[in-house]
């Protein structure tokens, strides 16, 4: 398939965390959860680079762009507790290797040395190859265990995390902004720094549209609601809204989705973690699929995803690019 928009959102409550990345998904997120969209002014700052940052004249989409000087980035305007987070990602297509496109939250502006973060990283790709998307989070500065989990990369939950007490201080509680970012990432992002960013193919234009804040407003230092009104009736509100539970259909459809695309586990790194944590919750039909180092099995490596379609013998038509858009929500 060839398309290049993306809805990505998180969930986040006292109680779980719940992840959900729709690719090639048109359907207005936000108008069948009754959520409102939101002007970039409403919601929204530049963090670094405003001069790769252009914003359209009804300011509903913002476009960050990384060329040969530089990326950049936006922030929210407040810091949040518990809340929604949602938006409408075009990624760039092409060639995009060594580009990561990021849209997560955080706090490490404020707790440097113990911040939590919730991660959607978009990692881009040669010629002909799908964009990869990895999901991460950290809890009190907990970075040295990172909890990643890769996938090959629709509306379906991709990634559940309970807390689970064992957790402790690794299960984000503290408030956190929402950023978005373009970088350079040619160290790592792309078969382990194998391939750069080519920049005779900048610049590398990222848009971000049906933006959705919904959420409590909190100081991040003294930890109270910015506003009048406490935190408990809107935090009382997401947890009874639809988007905060799976559906025995949704659980189906994220079995479906996590058996096909992800291509690493923490929660199966042996290798890492003898003792699994204690957030992790092994799933047979997951497990037989991956070795100790958490990785796929090679076997079971394909160009994308893992079941490879029978094709007539001759045939040398190619596999579209996949890459390109992705809607990511917290």
């Amino acid at each position: 398939m060839d398309c290049s928009r993306s809805l990505s959102k998180t969930v986040i409550t006292p109680h779980s965390l719940l992840l959900l990345s729709s690719f090639c998904l048109f359907a207005n997120f936000a108008a069948a959860f009754n959520f409102s969209t939101i002007t970039f002014d409403q919601g929204y700052t530049p963090l670094f680079s405003d001069f790769n940052i252009i914003r359209s004249d009804d300011d509903k989409t913002v476009s960050l762009l990384l060329n040969r000087y530089s990326g950049s980035g936006f922030i929210s305007s407040e810091y949040y507790n518990y809340g929604l987070f949602s938006a409408k990602i075009k990624l760039p297509s092409n060639y995009s290797a060594g580009i990561v496109v990021a849209f997560y939250t955080s706090n490490v502006d404020v707790f440097e040395k113990n911040h939590d973060e919730l991660d959607f990283e978009f990692l881009g790709n040669i010629r002909g190859k799908p964009w990869r998307f990895q999901t991460n989070l950290y809890g009190n500065g907990s970075t040295s265990r990172g909890r990643e989990e890769r996938f090959y990369v629709d509306e379906v939950p991709i990634r559940e995390v309970i807390r689970n007490p064992a957790m402790g201080g690794d299960y984000p509680s503290k408030p956190m902004s929402l950023y978005a970012t373009i970088w350079d990432a040619s160290t790592w992002a792309t078969s382990g720094g194998k391939y750069k960013v080519n920049y005779n193919f900048q610049p590398f234009v990222s848009d971000f549209t049906d933006l959705v804040l919904e959420g409590c407003t909190v100081d991040p230092i003294q930890q109270i609601p910015a506003a009048a009104a406490p935190c408990g009736r809107d935090t009382d509100a997401l947890e009874a809204d639809d988007i905060n539970t799976i559906s025995a259909e949704g659980r189906k459809a994220m079995s479906w989705f996590r058996e096909r695309y992800m291509y690493y586990s923490y929660c199966y790194d042996l290798m890492r973690y003898p003792v699994p944590p204690p957030e992790c919750v092994i799933v047979p039909a997951e497990r037989h699929l991956f070795k100790d180092t958490g990785r796929l099995k090679e076997a079971l490596k394909i160009k994308f995803g893992r079941h490879q379609k029978h094709r007539r013998r001759g045939s040398r038509r190619g596999r579209r690019d996949a890459g390109g858009a992705a809607a990511t929500s917290f």
